[in-house]
C-alpha cells in the first residue's frame, strides 16, 4: 500500500490525514471535499493529490 506522505507537488505533509480521509470517503457517503475541509487541507494541490490518490492495493487484493 502505498501512502501519499507529502504533496508532491508543494511538499506540504499530508500523510497524517490520509487514513481518516480514505476511510470516511471510501463507501462513498461522505463528500471528499467536506472531509478536506474537516481535516484542514486547504491548498488546491494537496486536495488535488488526496482525492486523485488509489490505493492499489483495493484493486490488487482479490488477486492474492
Amino acid at each position: 500500500m502505498m501512502i501519499p506522505v507529502r504533496c508532491f507537488t508543494c511538499g506540504n505533509v499530508v500523510g497524517e490525514h490520509w487514513e481518516e480521509f480514505r476511510e470516511r470517503t471510501r463507501e462513498g457517503d461522505e463528500d471528499p471535499g467536506a472531509v478536506l475541509d474537516e481535516l484542514g487541507v486547504d491548498r488546491h494541490c494537496c486536495r488535488r493529490m488526496m482525492v486523485s490518490h488509489r490505493d492499489l492495493v483495493d484493486v490488487v487484493s482479490p488477486y492474492q
